[in-house]
């Protein structure tokens, strides 16, 4: 009696299913990857609602560490204005000039680090907003990228006062401090809104290092970069225009 060759077909069929599961594994790889790149940017829009109070990464950190924190949000014009003269003379001067990325500065930053000199941060506020709230707080030139297109649309889709007032209620201060009412009061017993010009210039010169520089007992360092600020702040009219018109 002849025996029927067995089908080549029932040979490959577990090969084949092995190809459309890892074929439907990758797509949900893909798929998952997109939705994390895609929903800081939906998210930008969601924060046109001024009713809407965003969080930082920091403090969702600190949350799923079980540390707690202390922000307390306020509006923009509950805080004083020399807070915002500040931290603009202190972080990015080119606020209310550049779309998010100042990249002359960007440019020299690059040129600085082939040759292999040290570098400054360079980064503008909405960098800093745009990685506080969707990216991780580590240099790497990863995060970098991400950061890049996430600072123009943020600026693009935010007004300046938003941004501004997004970034002040969601900066660290200290450990478990966030947003400058808590900083405040944490460092100088008062409202945000009665901050005095040389309070806000030593919470400003704090903020590249809020962990190491304490605004409410300052070493001398940190005194002399507060007293540069300070003048600066006196004279920044012209540079603080599209937050008060």
């Amino acid at each position: 009696m002849d025996i029927a060759p067995e089908r080549e077909d029932s040979v490959d069929m577990p090969a084949r299913r092995r190809w459309f599961e890892d074929r439907r594994v990758l797509k949900r790889i893909v798929l998952a990857v997109l939705i994390v790149l895609i929903l800081p940017y939906a998210l930008i829009f969601f924060y046109l609602l001024p009713f809407i109070h965003p969080v930082s990464t920091l403090m969702l950190r600190d949350l799923v560490l079980l540390r707690g924190y202390d922000r307390q949000w306020v509006s923009l014009d509950k805080i004083a204005p020399v807070v915002v003269q500040s931290v603009m003379m202190s972080e990015d001067g080119q606020y209310c000039f550049h779309g998010g990325v100042d990249w002359a500065e960007m440019r020299m930053l690059v040129e600085d680090t082939l040759k292999g000199q040290a570098t400054r941060g360079g980064s503008t506020i909405p960098m800093q907003t745009a990685k506080n709230l969707f990216l991780w707080n580590s240099r790497s030139f990863v995060r970098k990228a991400l950061e890049l297109p996430l600072a123009v649309t943020t600026d693009f889709v935010l007004s300046k006062r938003r941004l501004m007032e997004i970034y002040l209620n969601i900066a660290e201060w200290g450990p478990g401090i966030y947003g400058i009412e808590a900083a405040a009061q944490h460092h100088f017993k008062v409202p945000a809104s009665k901050l005095t010009r040389r309070q806000a210039s030593l919470l400003a010169v704090s903020l590249p290092n809020p962990i190491d520089r304490n605004a409410g007992k300052p070493g001398r360092g940190l005194r002399r970069l507060a007293g540069v600020i300070e003048r600066r702040a006196q004279g920044s009219g012209d540079y603080i225009k599209c937050i008060y018109d």
